[in-house]
């Protein structure tokens, strides 16, 4: 390690960023940081994106990484700087995604005094993030910096804060070049092959598998999907992802039976119920994806591979648990499959298939979209619509969303052929990250088409990030499905608490055409079936910011939806498919 005398602690700053490939930051100043800005000003190597409010930023720094697998930055004030970013940070940590976060502090001297705009920042955020610092020596600086970054890329990514004393970056400090290695952080990559071996042996014994994808996959990058698509493919096994990992697998391809979970489809959690040998891939079996513990995938003998090892047997005991990076575990499988020579039960996989096609042809996502002039919208058919009118444009297509019940009926009925194209709540569901999210997208992708499926509700959180798309002149479209209603809060309001809709009803809406124009957007509406197409091409067409308004049916409720509490054959089906099964709930939908 080299150490040499340099400039001030911000320089030192701004040139372990640009060593670590640092292109962006987000984020917003304030009196602690106002020499790291001092030192932005003098150099171009590195863009800053000003944003309306901290929160912004980390969501913002999220969208950047989970589009590009780089790490997003965001750089914020002290006090309430730091502490507008801390729901962003809890996001990115339980959605494993990379950030390192500069927060501001002040001087040394003045730590426990209660000074202005002092938080105890890592005591804050220990709890919400992968790891913190406390830089308290200049020549600490460099090094910290290197390390935090190479934290929150390695083993299973996650958000790092570094809470910088405003003497620090004030004073001179030294540089140090990155240490090729970290003393004690070393996350296990590679497979153990004895395990890879156990984990063929049992999947060529399964007579009713099932392959389950999550974000681990995504995060691992882009070889990682090719890999499960090879292996998939060889096996001939089904794929079903979580909500974290659509993308992971090409959603036209027919061995793809779905999302799962609370509100996937009924083949992929009738086959997650019913199988014999689960392949679990870069996913923590959350409780979204589970339902009910003790009722889930009872009869399956279960192999585990994720790089984070403390989510293994967390939540559900597995057979063959295998530590690794998710695309090189994968490679291994499909190595040991291919040098196997064990037979595969073909037979019993086909007929396993059959029963999958059955469940497959009760079309749990199906519904009836009135086409009469004047009928009102579907929020399904929209998002359909959506997608097929924006795929005509041939642009890349990056979609972000919001949290309730827009976010989704984008998963289910918005396909994802690639990774890195889908960017949601997943753990947190966090309202208002969708805007601020897609424009750390747009800056990362510029030429690319960024729209944000948002509800009335969720957009409100954030909106004046509208402000940070006009300043950069981002296009970004925001596509509102506005039913006036929390509309999740009001779903499960009408089915598990007796239709008694306590506040969930948006009673003093804007007008969100003349909001658009206040924030130098362009405004679009649609309140009926016939207008949704011609209002879909203009926004899609429009070169600016777009908030684009689609009034839909207030009363349409999201299914298949497992309840909080049921197994994944407990599943609540639309009104369309009564008939599917044996019992009828008080809400008058089909309970299988």
């Amino acid at each position: 390690m080299t150490v040499e005398l340099a400039q001030s602690g911000a320089e030192i700053l701004l040139r372990a960023l640009k060593e670590q490939g640092v292109e962006v930051i987000f984020g917003y100043p304030g009196g602690a940081v106002l020499p790291i800005y001092d030192a932005l000003f003098h150099q171009n190597a590195i863009r800053h994106v000003l944003v309306r409010q901290e929160g912004g930023a980390v969501h913002a720094a999220e969208g950047y990484a989970r589009s590009t697998g780089k790490v997003g930055v965001v750089l914020v004030t002290s006090g309430p700087g730091a502490t507008n970013a801390v729901t962003g940070l809890v996001d990115a940590l339980m959605d494993s995604i990379p950030i390192v976060c500069l927060t501001g502090q002040v001087p040394t001297h003045l730590i426990g005094n209660d000074a202005f705009q002092e938080a105890d920042t890592t005591g804050i955020t220990r709890p919400a993030t992968k790891h913190n610092y406390l830089v308290k020596r200049p020549e600490d600086l460099a090094r910290v910096v290197h390390e935090a970054f190479y934290v929150a890329r390695s083993g299973r990514p996650g958000p790092v804060v570094i809470d910088l004393p405003k003497d620090i970056v004030i004073n001179k400090a030294p540089w140090s070049e990155a240490a090729p290695t970290h003393k004690s952080y070393r996350p296990q990559t590679q497979p153990d092959l004895a395990q890879i071996d156990k984990a063929v042996a049992l999947l060529k014994q399964a007579k009713r598998p099932m392959i389950y994808a999550g974000g681990g996959v995504i995060n691992s990058g882009p070889a990682a999907s090719e890999a499960l698509a090879r292996f998939a493919r060889t096996t001939g096994f089904p794929v079903t992802n979580t909500l974290m990992g659509l993308g992971c697998y090409p959603a036209s391809d027919p061995q793809f039976v779905g999302m799962l979970g609370m509100h996937g489809t009924y083949e992929a959690n009738l086959a997650m119920h019913g199988c014999d040998v689960l392949l679990a891939v870069g996913a923590r079996f959350d409780d979204r994806v589970t339902g009910r513990l003790n009722a889930f995938s009872q009869g399956s003998r279960k192999i585990h591979i994720d790089i984070d090892g403390s989510s293994i047997n967390k939540n559900v005991p597995v057979e063959i648990p295998i530590l690794a990076d998710a695309g090189l575990a994968l490679a291994a499988l499909e190595a040991a499959w291919a040098n196997s020579g064990e037979p595969t039960d073909t037979q019993s996989v086909a007929s396993w298939w059959r029963q999958i096609d059955e469940w497959r042809a009760v079309d749990s996502l199906k519904y009836v979209q009135d086409m009469t002039k004047g009928a009102v919208i579907k929020p399904q058919y929209a998002i359909e619509r959506l997608y097929a009118i924006a795929k005509e444009m041939g642009k890349e297509i990056f979609i972000t969303t919001e949290v309730g019940q827009h976010q989704m009926w984008a998963a289910q009925y918005f396909k994802f052929e690639e990774p890195n194209r889908w960017m949601t709540s997943g753990g947190l569901g966090t309202m208002g990250y969708g805007l601020p999210a897609a424009m750390g997208v747009q800056i990362a992708h510029p030429d690319a088409l960024v729209i944000d499926i948002a509800g009335e509700a969720s957009i409100l959180m954030n909106i004046q990030e509208m402000g940070t798309l006009s300043q950069y002149r981002l296009p970004v479209k925001v596509f509102i499905l506005n039913n006036e209603y929390m509309g999740m809060v009001r779903q499960w309001q009408e089915l598990l608490h007796g239709g008694r809709y306590s506040e969930s009803y948006s009673a003093a809406l804007p007008d969100f055409v003349k909001l658009a124009d206040a924030f130098h957007a362009k405004g679009l509406r649609a309140t009926s079936v016939d207008q949704l197409d011609d209002t879909i091409r203009e926004m899609l067409a429009c070169p600016t910011a777009v908030i684009c308004d689609i009034a839909v049916d207030q009363k349409e409720n999201c299914f298949p939806m497992i309840p909080s509490g049921a197994a994944h054959n407990e599943m609540i089906l639309g009104p369309e498919h009564e008939a599917t099964s044996a019992g009828i709930t008080d809400a008058g939908m089909a309970l299988v």
